[in-house]
């Protein structure tokens, strides 16, 4: 007779290891950063699709802030660093922050 040797199964327990918390992106209206500057931000740094990011835009332009994504704070606050760098570089006083869920 041939025995077949059966796959040795090995069970992992998860551990109490806790998450990074999630943080919140919220974008803020100004009068001054042109709109189409904000919808390319919002799709070159916080990769939106268009749409996405015209939506964003007009919501923060109607309402005053709108939020743009949820992510880990260390994500988070580079990626609104890298955005206020590049509205500082053009003048533009375009301003994110970031809330704890």
């Amino acid at each position: 007779m041939n025995a077949q040797a059966l796959p040795e199964i090995q069970i992992i327990e998860e551990t109490d290891t806790e998450l990074e918390p999630l943080y919140t992106v919220i974008i803020h209206n100004d009068e001054v950063t042109p709109m189409d500057f904000v919808v390319e931000v919002l799709k070159q740094i916080f990769f939106l699709g268009n749409d996405r990011a015209a939506e964003v835009m007009l919501a923060a332009h109607i309402k005053g802030s709108a939020y743009v994504q949820t992510l880990p704070r260390i994500e988070a606050e580079k990626r609104v660093q890298r955005a206020h760098q590049a509205a500082g570089a053009e003048g533009y006083p375009l301003t994110f922050t970031i809330e704890r869920e």
